[in-house]
């Protein structure tokens, strides 16, 4: 789910990049994420955010599998800054957050987070960038995706 903001007439508008919405998807921790202790392995985090991603992109309307065959461009991620705070656990309910914090010509820049209720475990600054999917060398990102954006 998304949030968009109320218009001064009471109606909703769609939120532009200086009032990104917030993407919000839910994630329940099982055996296969955690150590033998049932605590998450830190590259589940990783997971669990490239998840969120594209469920992202699913709700604009994207479907990275049409975006691939039909533009002839997938995503890669180029960079990463995460920071761990907490540990969650077995069956835990998380929330991974994600909000568009930038683009450049061929990049998409994400400011994610994984939630526990409200309690924060793990924030990430994500990089990535359109790709040929035929080459893999970087290109412009598609005008398709720059308008639902």
């Amino acid at each position: 789910m998304t949030s968009v903001s109320d218009d001064s007439r009471g109606g909703a508008r769609r939120a532009t990049f200086r009032d990104p919405p917030r993407f919000a998807w839910p994630v329940r921790v099982y055996w296969e994420d955690t150590d033998g202790g049932g605590v998450v392995y830190h590259s589940q985090y990783l997971a669990f955010m490239e998840r969120a991603r594209s469920e992202w992109l699913r709700a604009l309307g994207a479907d990275q599998s049409a975006i691939r065959d039909g533009e002839r461009v997938q995503f890669a991620v180029v960079e990463m800054n995460v920071r761990w705070r907490r540990a969650a656990r077995y069956d835990d309910a998380l929330t991974v957050t994600v909000e568009l914090a930038g683009t450049g010509g061929a990049t998409l820049g994400f400011r994610q987070a994984v939630l526990r209720g409200e309690e924060v475990l793990v924030e990430a600054d994500v990089r990535v960038a359109a790709v040929d999917a035929d080459g893999l060398r970087p290109r412009r990102l598609p005008r398709a995706i720059v308008e639902l954006l």
